[in-house]
């Protein structure tokens, strides 16, 4: 195996060799099957309910308490990786994670599944910002954004793949096989991940994290998730939805103010300084809000308006993500050339074109492959063009220092709107399922739409001109 590859005085290495690259397909590989479990989740629900006879609000929070959990605990895996070193955190967040697989797997009741699926997100709040930050400081400035379009395009591919294995592993065995799969996946990189990544963190880090700030960041992040997830089911006037919102948003300027007095803040209020990371985040906020809703919007609409079956509605939702699977390295390859600016712009006025689109051709009428896969490809190349893009825009001129706490902020900002944009759209498409209504799918694909046309607008009007090189530069 290859020596660990040189470094300059920051960090940054000078040549990845093979060991850098081994290390990134380990750290990938973990990451695929996380997203694939998270979307093979929604295939096995019928059988999950069947099994336990429980209501289909309660089965949601198999996927809410997981969501919230990765929520609130991804801005303390951040800060605590920068600070203990990336591969301390990575490692026993792969460890946890796999705990929480098995756990799923053997759950006797929902309660039990829930319980396991919240331990699941502990795990997935730690890999997410780590998976990325162990392994970028082994690459140069002009390679880091390959190496995330390489992450994003795993995440499309297991996009792709989770909802066919999920339904292919609970026919031939039992919706806990979703879960078991992960296991022996996760103690091969738990093996391989000792021996292929380096340790690394902020140089001028204690330790000492503020152990003030961190429960009061957790704590308004988690309610703030739980608000809008629960808005879902009980209403936005419902008094309790009003109030947990209320106290998390409370929480926010408490943090903010800790951040600014402590040595080891949990939020990095220095890192809004750099212009890059700012404007990532006030694009991404509306970009998530489309993201994840668009594609609920799409699987209603074939299985509630048109009534295709499940596997068609599968097959007709593969094409947009696999074609995004294979641009999203292309487009790292060419913010890493070019810069940020223009792609992530362009790809998201593409996603919200093709959005403005499906109200204007599509109809009660089922016109699956002649109109809705054509267009969902338009959607696809936006996708593959931003959907990793966005990572590496969030920290293209973060210090190495800061990484972990960089990429922890950016897929905070995603959850919380992931879930934002996922609430506005059950409200527009209410009792969608018992009284199908084209209006209203129009009504929601031009909030979708809207969002991408917006995050377009923010990223193309705040981001600054050229690669992080040429600023570097400047």
């Amino acid at each position: 195996m290859s020596a660990p590859t040189a470094s300059t005085a920051d960090g940054s290495a000078v040549a990845p060799g093979r060991r850098a690259w081994l290390a990134v397909g380990v750290t990938t590989l973990v990451f695929f099957f996380v997203v694939i479990d998270v979307s093979a989740v929604n295939v096995a629900f019928p059988s999950i309910r069947d099994d336990f006879d429980v209501t289909e609000s309660a089965l949601g929070w198999i996927i809410s308490g997981y969501n919230i959990a990765v929520a609130a605990l991804l801005l303390v895996a951040g800060r605590y990786a920068d600070s203990l070193g990336r591969k301390r955190m990575f490692v026993p967040g792969v460890a946890i994670f796999a705990l929480g697989s098995a756990l799923s797997g053997l759950a006797p009741s929902a309660g039990a599944l829930i319980a396991a699926r919240v331990v699941q997100g502990i795990g997935g709040a730690i890999i997410a910002p780590t998976a990325i930050a162990v392994v970028l400081p082994a690459f140069p400035p002009n390679k880091r954004s390959t190496v995330i379009g390489l992450t994003g395009a795993t995440g499309a591919l297991g996009a792709v793949v989770g909802p066919a294995l999920g339904a292919l592993l609970t026919d031939i065995w039992s919706w806990r096989a979703i879960f078991w799969v992960n296991v022996p996946i996760s103690l091969v990189v738990l093996a391989l991940a000792p021996r292929l990544l380096q340790e690394s963190k902020n140089p001028s880090a204690t330790g000492r994290v503020d152990l003030v700030g961190v429960p009061i960041g957790t704590l308004g992040v988690g309610l703030i998730m739980f608000a809008i997830v629960q808005a879902e089911s009980w209403g936005l006037v419902d008094v309790r939805v009003i109030a947990a919102f209320l106290v998390g948003a409370a929480l926010l300027p408490i943090l903010v103010h800790r951040s600014r007095r402590h040595a080891e803040p949990l939020l990095e209020l220095d890192l809004f300084r750099l212009r890059s990371f700012a404007s990532t985040n006030a694009a991404l906020a509306f970009y998530s809000m489309a993201f994840t809703s668009g594609f609920l919007v799409n699987s209603l609409l074939l299985q509630e308006l048109w009534g295709e079956s499940l596997r068609t509605t599968g097959l007709a939702l593969v094409p947009g993500p696999l074609l995004a699977a294979g641009i999203s390295p292309l487009a790292g390859q060419w913010a890493d050339r070019i810069g940020h600016r223009w792609i992530l712009a362009i790809g998201s006025l593409a996603c919200g074109l093709g959005y403005v689109s499906y109200t204007l051709t599509l109809d009660e009428s089922a016109t699956t492959w002649s109109r809705f896969v054509p267009t969902s490809i338009v959607v696809g190349l936006g996708v593959g063009a931003t959907i990793a893009t966005w990572a590496s825009a969030g920290i293209a001129d973060v210090p190495p220092a800061q990484f972990g706490t960089a990429n922890a902020t950016v897929r905070t900002t995603q959850q919380v709107f992931y879930a934002l944009g996922i609430s506005v759209i059950v409200a527009i498409l209410a009792d969608v399922s018992s009284t199908p209504d084209l209006t209203r799918f129009r009504w929601a694909w031009g909030f979708v739409g809207t969002a991408y046309v917006l995050a377009a607008i923010t990223v193309a009007a705040t981001f600054p001109a050229g690669s992080s090189d040429d600023r570097a530069g400047e």
